[in-house]
């Protein structure tokens, strides 16, 4: 999917028994590893899911820290994802002379392949339910904002024990918004290498207009290789490329890690999502939109440092302007009042249950009834939204870094504990280039932002802006830092606490003065929402444990899930749309559109044209319930053998974080077939194809 940073999909939470039944027939769920509803797989398909197939598939899997899926595909340590999820990657190793992006790479030997700044792969290990732990830690007597900081700090020594008697990334997720907290241990791999990316054109073919619908066109696939000890991994368990790939029936796979889905969230939730939340993301959004496109008009080098940008805003802008537009649906919120209700109403028969968990959605819709008096000063000091640059983010993880140290591992937040201290450094260290006159555009737009939201009378905005408009503010801060040098960086954090508060770096000067108000309301918001979401939505948890036992899945969370789903058409506009595409396809929609942009075709491609079986299966579409982050993740047949990559999903799928619809919702593949050709015919990238089908 397009929105490698998150979304998309379909409802689980808040079914009767009935509706329960149908979502069993359909292909509707996210299922952890340690939950997979092996009875109706092999009820529907007729294929028994063993331990062992579930191993080889969780560890032939990888997780992108920059928001997206991929797996191992060959035993030499090739890892196959989208070309979306490396764009930035693509980004930071170009340079005005070799634009990879617009030229497309091969490396043709081991020598060629272009190590990748800052990246990170997650290989899941194990997963341990510590559910009784993490809720022991609470006092019986505890408020919500009590036991929710009791909760964290137990987690904290959770993560950081494990990581301690393991040497793994060690996260403990909560699952069912609370209902359920499991400890994820990761292996992860911080040498990797760019092998193959195909030219962004070809990548994104269609552009934002066809971003997000089928039939489509595109070969948005990538290649690294992880390295140990500057040698090429060798996994034991990865997924052999299938030359023959699916056919129309067929049953598919996707394991990847699905971002963040809101399917439990009760109707009071969604109303404020749908009032407040939303459409100041889509703001600000649109904001970015403007001001980049704005950048790209001066030349081509504007366009190279920010085209990555701007696909991911617009791609944000369509998934959040798809949700609202759902949100506004009186069928969908119909649906979740009649399911609210009726789970509800079987508590309340019940005089035990209703003693015990009768009162979370009130609880719930009274912490969402105040959220909107802070939320706009959340969204700017807290995420960040008056402060769109990459070097205001490194201003802030080094003054937090240094306040943080001084506590005691379980009292910091979660993202400076022992446990992520490696993968936060990986990113604040990173010689990525940063070009100036782009982050002076962006943060004159987001200071702006700032005043528009909060006002110019604010006493922060004031004290920030330092009399001066956004523009000259930006431009004063961007000009004025040192963090431009990551040798820099490393030295002020070495300085620790004493170094931050005595430094007069603009950059870090504007971070120390707005982290008092950033904390202030994050923890307002962890107190007055989290904390009451925890406690209440772990209690509708445990109602419909109670009622179904173990049959539902839980809200996606960016960790390992198993989805499986049919290859299969749907029905749009009273038309059949077919399930496959083929690269004949794609040379007749640039035909149909004259060639124009979005519709162009590399050079190369039009050479090739020739030497292309044309009759390829190119894209395909599949029900399986899918969202934002499993971008990159491999389609698989009960072999466990690749047939394809997912990229996106459907325009149906766009509600999907509330609620799936198997008759529409479809995911978007690259066929196995389809990259086949293109690599060998288009790219004479002879010696990669040769390692993805050697047997």
């Amino acid at each position: 999917m397009r929105l490698r940073r998150f979304l998309s999909a379909l409802l689980l939470a808040l079914f009767s028994l009935q509706t329960l039944h149908i979502t069993a027939l359909a292909d509707e769920g996210m299922w952890t590893f340690n939950n997979v509803p092996r009875a109706e797989i092999k009820k529907k398909y007729g294929f028994e899911v063993t331990d062992e197939w579930l191993n080889k598939v969780r560890l032939a899997s990888v997780r992108f820290n920059n928001g997206g899926s991929g797996s191992f595909v060959s035993p030499n340590g090739l890892v196959l994802t989208n070309y979306h999820i490396v764009e930035d990657i693509v980004g930071e190793v170009s340079t005005p002379e070799k634009d990879l992006a617009k030229e497309g790479f091969v490396a043709k030997t081991r020598a060629e392949e272009i190590k990748a700044p800052s990246l990170e792969l997650n290989q899941l290990i194990s997963i341990e339910d510590v559910t009784a732990r993490v809720n022991g830690a609470v006092k019986a007597d505890a408020t919500d904002a009590e036991a929710f900081a009791a909760r964290s700090a137990e987690i904290s020594k959770i993560e950081g024990e494990s990581l301690k008697a393991t040497g793994l990334r060690s996260d403990v997720v909560p699952l069912y918004k609370g209902g359920q907290y499991n400890l994820y241990r990761y292996k992860k791999y911080t040498d990797v290498r760019l092998v193959f990316v195909p030219e962004f054109q070809a990548a994104f073919f269609g552009g934002d207009p066809d971003n997000f619908n089928f039939p489509r066109f595109n070969i948005d696939m990538a290649l690294v290789r992880v390295y140990e000890n500057d040698q090429p991994v060798h996994p034991e368990n990865y997924f052999k490329w299938s030359t023959t790939g699916a056919k129309e029936g067929s049953l598919v796979f996707v394991t990847g890690h699905p971002g963040l889905t809101s399917r439990l969230n009760t109707v009071a939730h969604l109303e404020e999502l749908r009032d407040t939340s939303i459409p100041i993301i889509i703001r600000l959004l649109e904001r970015r939109e403007t001001v980049l496109k704005k950048y790209m008009a001066l030349g081509e080098e504007q366009t190279r440092q920010s085209q990555n940008e701007l696909n991911s805003v617009q791609n944000s802008l369509k998934v959040y302007r798809g949700q609202l537009k759902g949100l506004k649906d009186p069928a969908l919120i119909a649906r979740k009042k009649q399911e609210e209700q009726a789970l509800r109403k079987a508590v309340a028969a019940k005089p035990e249950e209703q003693k015990k968990y009768g009162d979370a959605w009130d609880a719930i819709a009274k912490a969402h009834q105040t959220y909107p008096s802070y939320v706009k000063e959340r969204r700017i000091f807290d995420l960040m939204g008056g402060f769109n640059s990459t070097l205001f983010i490194f201003a802030r993880q080094l003054v937090r870094l240094a306040a943080e140290n001084e506590k005691p591992n379980a009292e910091r937040l979660p993202e400076y504990t022992d446990a992520r201290r490696a993968s936060l450094e990986l990113a604040l260290y990173s010689p990525a280039p940063i070009h100036e006159d782009f982050e002076k555009l962006k943060l004159t737009d987001s200071l702006g932002f700032m005043v528009e939201l909060l006002g110019g009378d604010n006493a922060l905005v004031k004290q920030v802006l330092n009399g001066k408009t956004p523009e000259a503010r930006a431009e004063e801060l961007i000009s004025g830092t040192k963090l431009k040098d990551p040798e820099f960086r490393k030295e002020l954090a070495k300085g620790g606490k004493a170094a931050i508060e005595a430094s007069t770096d603009p950059m870090i000067v504007v971070a120390r003065e707005v982290d008092a108000k950033a904390r202030e309301v994050r923890k307002r918001y962890e107190s007055e929402v989290l904390g009451v979401e925890t406690a209440n939505y772990a209690k509708i948890a445990r109602a419909l444990f109670d009622t179904q036992g173990n049959k539902i899945y839980p809200d996606a969370t960016f960790t390992l899930r198993l989805s499986y789903g049919a290859v299969e058409g749907y029905m749009e506009n009273g038309k059949k749309v077919q399930p496959f595409t083929t690269l004949g396809g794609l040379y007749a929609r640039s035909d149909q559109f004259k060639h124009q942009f979005p519709y162009n075709l590399p050079p190369r491609w039009v050479e090739k044209k020739s030497a292309l079986n044309l009759n390829t299966p190119f894209n395909f579409v599949s029900t399986n319930d899918i969202i934002g982050g499993n971008s990159g993740s491999p389609a698989i047949n009960q072999n466990a053998e690749l047939v394809g990559l997912i990229f996106d999903g459907n325009i149906q799928s766009l509600v999907g974080d509330f609620m799936y619809d198997g008759s529409v919702n479809r995911a978007i593949s690259v066929d196995s077939r389809g990259m086949l050709e293109v690599l060998k015919k288009v790219f004479g990238a002879n010696e990669i194809a040769a390692e993805l089908t050697a047997s």
